[in-house]
């Protein structure tokens, strides 16, 4: 092994390539760390010493793997001696033309940082292993031209940034201090005054669009009906109003006065929506070595212990396989998972609007993968002052558009891992909403009697005889089996009653799709759907035709939508927190609902003293002191770094409450603090 160790943090990217000397001196120190069983697990895992947070040196990964990382993110910093891979003695470096101090390397660092990190975001889109030697398509000949601009510095001389780089990184500090074009256009202008007259750098905000365009992530803007009634899109993209409610699509401007007033059409929608195809993402999943081998992660990990760590291990994605044999047998064939929700972008006070994102992420990878950032991508973006309820399903048709295209044909694709060409298909496992959303995807309303998406119209739901409130309460002992004790106990549920009633059981796709046929329910894109679904809506629970429907594996499913736990867990938890420390106008312990109770249950000991008419206290509900108590103790409270908030900031000592806890906080306290409590 040669003393001299720069060629690790030297060389590396080459003219956009990786050089192949700089990947023999990476197998050379892979075989000297083989060399070493003292630094080897398993016989077959070593360190990883690439820059990556995880890895450092820390995790043991598999040599290939290794390389991967090495290749693409280099050696940790000022690893030099080779300790953590059976080296003993220090070892000294010879070159002295390159000896720094620790800041002067800091500094090396933060200046190429913007050029390492804009360059490894286009070799990710490539993937390094294209053949350069082969007549790119177009997809491909976009992606030489990103690495060549990777290349280019902005003008003689400059090492800090590259023409891609800066061009990022303007429009990066465009989008976050939310600027106008004009001025971007001309802050650039200005900026081409201060730099060498034979700069690289783009000439205005057209010119750097046009430049990352190049990475071939695509972006619809797709115009809208004000009314949410239809999209402009498809056999519709040339109408000039909405064919259910005849509103504009463009905006109107009226000008002069008196019998002399012109109108006419500006090319401004009213509205509008962002539709962001996925193929392209799932397609660069593959192209990428980072991600490649990890795209086969569930077809090739084992259930221990009988335990789900994964979606693959459920009996919903078991099922799916075997409904459809030609689809699993593909193991790179993409699953699906889909989920959405509305906030305010301006916060509570600010103006009122609501903007729903709509994601999709790709379950085929590991558990520590699959629930990242990086691969949650967005797919809808629908902005509208008013939340688009039921009508959602006239935002997704694009989207259901492309999954019928991935799964009916397919998409050729390029696996780097594998090196060869194959059809990648996709399809959606299921939805992930709260309950309010449940109801825009599927169909099924989730207010009123009918509510329960299990019981449907079996629900044994019942109204309160004074406040008239619709209460589930007694419900559960339905699904317990039929010899459960609690399914003869009058004395601790509604009094003097026996449950005998059995639950018939979750309806399959093709008993609901039969259900949605002979009612003649409508899809909210149909011209009459408004009417129909009306008229039907007031004898069962469904108020539309999902457009889940069309896609043609949907009845297979299991599992169709998935409940977000994280929403049920925070009002579980506020509603049980404000009852406990007796909020005005937030408990659920007030003197109607003890007047009700003893109608329905035997809770004496809870009812009015018809002497005093009082009600007395309950053993649930924290006096004065009790409250202080609790609320200096959560004020006190440490956790491990990234575990939870600081809960103290949540706490008001004044008025003996809690505000503004978030909904994993709210998680922590019902799993983790309320038990030490009790």
């Amino acid at each position: 092994m040669e003393d001299d160790r720069e060629w690790m943090y030297e060389g590396r990217i080459v003219n956009g390539m990786f050089s192949n000397e700089w990947g023999d001196k990476v197998d050379e120190f892979v075989a000297f760390a083989l060399r070493h069983p003292e630094c080897v697990n398993g016989g077959t895992t070593i360190r990883c010493p690439c820059t990556l947070v995880k890895c450092q040196n820390k995790k043991f990964l598999n040599v290939e793997t290794v390389k991967v990382h090495l290749y693409r993110n280099g050696f940790v910093p000022d690893y030099y001696v080779w300790i953590y891979h059976g080296e003993k003695q220090v070892h000294q470096r010879c070159s002295s033309s390159v000896r720094v101090s620790v800041s002067e390397t800091d500094q090396m660092d933060s200046d190429n940082m913007n050029h390492t990190t804009y360059h490894r975001m286009v070799c990710d889109a490539a993937g390094p292993e294209f053949n350069p030697d082969e007549e790119p398509n177009v997809e491909a000949r976009n992606f030489y031209d990103m690495i060549r601009a990777g290349d280019k510095p902005v003008y003689e001389g400059n090492s800090k940034h590259t023409q891609l780089s800066a061009a990022v990184r303007m429009l990066e500090i465009k989008c976050r201090h939310r600027c106008s074009q004009a001025w971007f256009d001309d802050m650039s202008n200005f900026i081409q005054e201060l730099l060498p007259q034979d700069n690289l750098m783009p000439l205005d905000f057209y010119s750097m669009k046009k430049l990352v365009r190049g990475l071939g992530l695509p972006v619809q803007v797709i115009h809208c009906c004000v009314n949410n009634c239809m999209i402009y899109w498809g056999d519709d993209s040339d109408l000039n109003s909405c064919k259910k409610c005849g509103h504009s699509r463009y905006k109107q401007k009226v000008r002069g006065s008196g019998n002399r007033l012109y109108i006419w059409k500006l090319k401004v929608p009213y509205k509008k929506m962002h539709y962001f195809p996925i193929t392209p993402r799932l397609q660069r999943l593959y192209a990428s070595t980072a991600t490649a081998n990890e795209m086969r992660w569930h077809s090739e990990h084992h259930m221990e212990d009988g335990k789900m760590c994964h979606p693959s291990d459920a009996p919903s994605w078991k099922h799916f396989d075997g409904c459809f044999p030609d689809f699993s047998s593909e193991v790179r064939n993409v699953r699906l998972g889909l989920f959405a929700d509305g906030f305010q972008p301006f916060g509570q006070s600010g103006q009122q609007y609501s903007l729903w994102p709509v994601v999709v992420t790709p379950y085929n990878l590991p558990p520590d993968l699959c629930m990242k950032e990086e691969f949650m991508f967005l797919t809808l973006l629908v902005s509208r002052p008013t939340n688009p309820k039921g009508k959602i399903d006239v935002f997704l048709q694009p989207l259901i558009a492309e999954l019928k295209s991935l799964w009916g044909v397919g998409v050729q694709t390029y696996d780097i891992s594998k090196r060869q060409n194959f059809q990648m298909r996709a399809a959606l496992m299921w939805t992930i909403n709260d309950f309010p959303t449940y109801s825009m995807m599927s169909g099924w309303s989730t207010a009123g009697m009918l509510a329960c998406p299990h019981c449907m119209e079996d629900s044994d739901a019942f109204r309160l005889i004074k406040s008239m409130k619709q209460s589930w309460f007694d419900n559960h002992r339905t699904f317990l089996p039929m010899n459960h004790p609690y399914r003869r106990n009058t004395k601790d549920f509604i009094k003097n009653r026996k449950v005998t009633k059995q639950f018939p059981g979750v309806r399959s796709g093709d008993e609901i799709l039969q259900d949605l046929n002979n009612r003649g329910l409508r899809k909210v894109i149909d011209v009459d759907a408004e009417v129909v679904n009306a008229a039907i809506s007031k004898t069962c629970g469904w108020n539309k035709r999902s457009i889940f429907w069309d896609l043609p594996y949907w009845r297979e499913h299991l599992l169709r939508h998935n409940l977000d736990v994280m929403h049920i867990e925070k009002n579980v938890f506020d509603n049980i927190f404000n009852t406990v420390f007796n909020i005005p106008g937030k408990t659920k312990d007030t003197y109607k609902s003890r007047d009700e109770l003893n109608k329905y249950c035997r809770r004496p000991q809870f009812a009015q003293n018809l002497v005093t008419s009082k009600y007395p206290d309950v053993p649930f509900v924290l006096n004065k002191s009790q409250k202080k108590d609790v609320l200096e103790w959560v004020k006190k409270l440490r956790f491990p770094d990234g575990y939870a908030s600081n809960l103290g900031r949540c706490v008001d000592a004044n008025k003996l409450k809690m505000f503004g806890i978030k909904s994993h906080d709210c998680h922590v306290f019902m799993q983790r603090l309320l038990p030490i409590a009790l």
